[in-house]
């Protein structure tokens, strides 16, 4: 599956999802680290990318059509809850069920939405 990380997310959940096959583009230390939300939310469209990230803001794209979204939104965030977090949604949708499917996982619950029609890559 390929993926795009915020450089909110850990290196070792980077390195996770790399061991376990996917194709993870990390931003850090990159000329996109830093770069305002909709240039990475270009990079996920164009790239078709599952976006992983902390960044709540990107809740505003639930009703476009996308390859996936993952919001970790925790009241304690460490990079250990972080990275147990990811792998945690990860390990609960398939890589075909991502496509248009935001997930938002909290301390105890994990919300989900769902945009209609297939992706379009813009």
């Amino acid at each position: 599956m390929k993926i795009l990380v915020d450089e909110n997310i850990p290196i070792m959940t980077v390195n996770h999802l790399r061991e376990l096959g996917h194709n993870v583009r990390d931003i850090r230390n990159t000329s996109d680290e830093g770069s305002a939300d909709a240039a990475l939310w270009g990079i996920a469209i164009r790239e078709g990318r599952l976006l992983i990230t902390t960044d709540r803001g990107f809740t505003e794209y639930r009703t476009i059509r996308h390859h996936g979204i993952l919001i970790v939104r925790l009241r304690q965030p460490n990079r250990l809850k972080i990275h147990q977090s990811v792998l945690r949604a990860m390990q609960k949708f398939g890589e075909e069920q991502w496509s248009s499917l935001l997930v938002v996982v909290r301390d105890a619950i994990m919300s989900t939405s769902r945009a209609g029609g297939p992706v379009d890559a813009a």
